[in-house]
């Protein structure tokens, strides 16, 4: 596949998990590939050139514009202009009850979950118009949908980032650039996995429509159509991709 051929595609906490499915989709179907992430992503951009594709990284925290500034300048360096960024850095949720939550506590998601995507949106967005293409992609949750017991900073971090998605792709239609969101459901990460078990997935998996368990690679090809030239005229959406799970 070559949809996305010579396309220069961001995308911010790709060391493992989802993140890194939508990188090395994005490499696969043609795209030059730069991460952000807090950790190191040599594996990640190691098994993307051993397919034959680019890919560079930098170590990046979300939350600090000095150090999202320094990676953008390296990209733009390498690269000239960004057309594709995917906004994925985040942390996921345990179960507290919302009044025994203390304000550090939704602070960090407030900080890691929705600021760190305007935080780099803002950045990169020069470089995004520049390049006359522009495929903003941010990948959010289901749980706004479900309004999770105990995921209240998470789920609320979360709609922002749909209200923010909503906004961005009215400010920037004119200038040919799309924002689009993904909700992912339940999806077998090493982030997921720590605070699930396995009766866990299989009871999700048997409340959605479709009983297959989600992959990243599932939502990864969601995100490399919505980068896509097949995806010109949508924006402003939130696509869920959950296999029918908020039909239950």
């Amino acid at each position: 596949m070559s949809r996305l051929k010579d396309r220069v595609a961001v995308v911010s906490g790709a060391a493992t998990g989802l993140g890194k499915a939508i990188a090395l989709r994005l490499a696969a179907e043609g795209a030059r590939v730069e991460i952000l992430d807090i950790r190191e992503a040599s594996e990640t951009c190691a098994e993307i050139r051993g397919e034959g594709g680019t890919a560079d990284s930098t170590i990046c925290d979300v939350t600090k514009e000095e150090q999202i500034k320094h990676a953008v300048d390296d990209i733009g360096a390498r690269h000239e202009r960004v057309d594709i960024l995917v906004n994925n850095a985040g942390i996921l949720s345990g179960r507290t009850p919302w009044h025994q939550l203390t304000f550090d506590e939704v602070n960090r998601f407030v900080q890691i979950n929705y600021l760190g995507y305007f935080l780099v949106s803002k950045a990169i967005y020069p470089l995004l118009k520049k390049s006359k293409y522009g495929r903003l992609i941010n990948v959010a949750s289901r749980t706004y949908f479900l309004a999770n017991p105990g995921q209240m900073a998470y789920v609320a971090a979360k709609g922002a980032v749909m209200g923010m998605t909503r906004v961005m792709a009215r400010e920037l239609g004119e200038e040919g650039i799309t924002v689009n969101a993904v909700a992912p459901g339940m999806v077998a990460t090493p982030g997921t996995e720590a605070h699930s078990n396995e009766e866990a997935f299989d009871r999700v998996m048997m409340n959605q429509a479709i009983k297959k368990r989600v992959q990243p690679e599932h939502l990864a090809a969601l995100v490399a159509f919505l980068a896509s030239d097949d995806a010109e005229l949508i924006t402003g959406q939130m696509i869920l991709c959950d296999g029918g799970g908020y039909l239950h």
